[in-house]
């Protein structure tokens, strides 16, 4: 990697056939960190930015983690983050990154423009599932100086300023009709949000695979809503080659049984709130994972994976990751993860 906005060039495929199946990992996206945005996003005097976004065992966490990211990129500003205190939230982990926290009793509108008006916002960044076109235009109407962000990678409908779709399946052109004409479309992997973690680790010397201990990455998010994680590691249990990393965190309600799942099975290694995601990304063969955010990350650092669609909020990118022909399942199925499982088991052979 020349330098840390270039990203890295995936220009090739690896292709592997055995049994009439080919296994194919397409090599052709360009991701970079929003490093590259600091020139567009800094300007002369500081501004109050609010970011809005809610984390708990039911909506997960994936909105914090991102914005976390991007409000790095505001190091001139003042940063508060508006988000309500639910079950399974990590608003820890803005504490911990050093930003001011509001909390909200509710998602009604009028509370928050009464925190837009108290803290004399200049900004506000959305992300949230259920802050809509409407909210958004009512929130212009009673702040008309107010520059409003967005972050959607469902192709809804908004009233915004600036439209961010980070996910290397973004596509500007399905935003047509559902912005206004003046809004600002970033979206691509040229937008992709990565923690610092992902640009240290890359270029760390990776070890050699080792076919009889094959280290599988497993991550359905830091809540894992769908509760399959001990499904996948069940089938993974059928090969003995096979080492489970699981990532998760305490937003996860089914934590206590995937704790004493991992305690009886040795093979299994179980990582909560860990720091070293990128770390662990890095040191697998491959990953199962889910058609969301992570797999920014994980085509960043150029490792096999397995996608499970867990969510309707995760098609666009399930269907980009299914026309590329990467492995991908439309919804837990036992005997179709072992099938992936297998030929992904081939594919790490030829590559020795």
């Amino acid at each position: 990697m020349k330098n840390r906005v270039s990203g890295f060039n995936l220009n090739q495929h690896r292709v592997c056939s055995r049994n009439g199946v080919q296994l194919k990992y397409q090599r052709g996206q360009k991701i970079h960190s929003l490093v590259y945005q600091k020139r567009m996003i800094m300007t002369s005097s500081p501004r109050n930015i609010l970011f809005r976004a809610d984390s708990s065992s039911t909506i997960g966490t994936g909105h914090i983690m991102r914005d976390l990211v991007l409000a790095k990129q505001y190091p001139n500003d003042k940063i508060v983050f508006a988000t309500q205190n639910l079950s399974g939230n990590i608003n820890h982990k803005i504490s911990e990154a050093g930003y001011e926290i509001e909390t909200l009793e509710s998602n009604d509108i009028e509370e928050l423009d009464k925190l837009i008006k108290k803290l004399d916002i200049n900004m506000i960044i959305i992300d949230h599932y259920d802050i809509d076109y409407i909210f958004e235009k009512q929130l212009k109407i009673k702040n008309p100086t107010l520059k409003i962000m967005v972050l959607d990678d469902t192709y809804e409908k908004h009233y915004c300023d600036i439209l961010l779709n980070h996910n290397i399946s973004g596509d500007e052109k399905k935003y047509k009709g559902l912005v206004p004409k003046d809004c600002e479309l970033r979206c691509g992997s040229k937008y992709t949000l990565l923690r610092d973690e992902f640009v240290q680790v890359k270029n760390s010397q990776k070890s050699k695979i080792d076919i009889d201990k094959v280290k599988v990455f497993v991550a359905m998010g830091g809540a894992d809503h769908s509760n399959i994680t001990i499904d996948i590691l069940k089938v993974l249990e059928k090969f003995d080659e096979i080492y489970p990393t699981v990532a998760t965190t305490t937003a996860n309600k089914n934590l206590e049984a995937l704790q004493e799942y991992a305690h009886s099975h040795p093979r299994v290694t179980l990582h909560i709130n860990t720091n070293k995601i990128a770390k662990l990304m890095n040191e697998s063969d491959f990953a199962i994972v889910t058609p969301s955010v992570i797999i920014n990350e994980i085509i960043y650092l150029d490792i096999p994976f397995i996608a499970i669609k867990t969510a309707e909020n995760q098609m666009d990118m399930y269907e980009y990751l299914k026309a590329n022909d990467f492995l991908v399942l439309d919804e837990m199925n036992e005997v179709d993860l072992e099938k992936r499982v297998k030929l992904m088991l081939k594919s790490l052979k030829v590559k020795l």
